[in-house]
């Protein structure tokens, strides 16, 4: 029986040691990959927000036709942008946020 529980001991030790270099290489494979992965689940973290928050999209597609090209100066940008931000702050203080 003890000679039994050597081997398993033994085995244990092998498959810990195996287990181990396994993550390393794993490790080791992957750092390549961490920075695309880190902006790839950005991506889908905006995604996730904008379909909370589909009036995000209408008003980027919005301001993206009132401002054609052709049309934009900074001056324009500028009354957009307050207009924006006055509904914005309206729309907040009407639903008590």
């Amino acid at each position: 029986m003890n000679e039994k529980l050597i081997r398993l001991a033994e085995r244990r030790e092998r498959l810990i040691a195996q287990a181990a270099a396994q993550r390393l290489a794993l490790a080791q494979n992957i750092e390549p990959w961490r920075a695309p992965l880190a902006r790839a689940d950005q991506g889908l973290a905006v995604l996730r927000y904008l379909k909370g928050h589909p009036a995000w999209i209408v008003g980027g597609i919005a301001l993206l036709a009132a401002l054609r090209p052709g049309r934009v100066s900074a001056a324009g940008i500028g009354k957009w942008l307050t207009r924006g931000w006055a509904t914005w702050q309206m729309v907040r203080k009407l639903r008590g946020r």
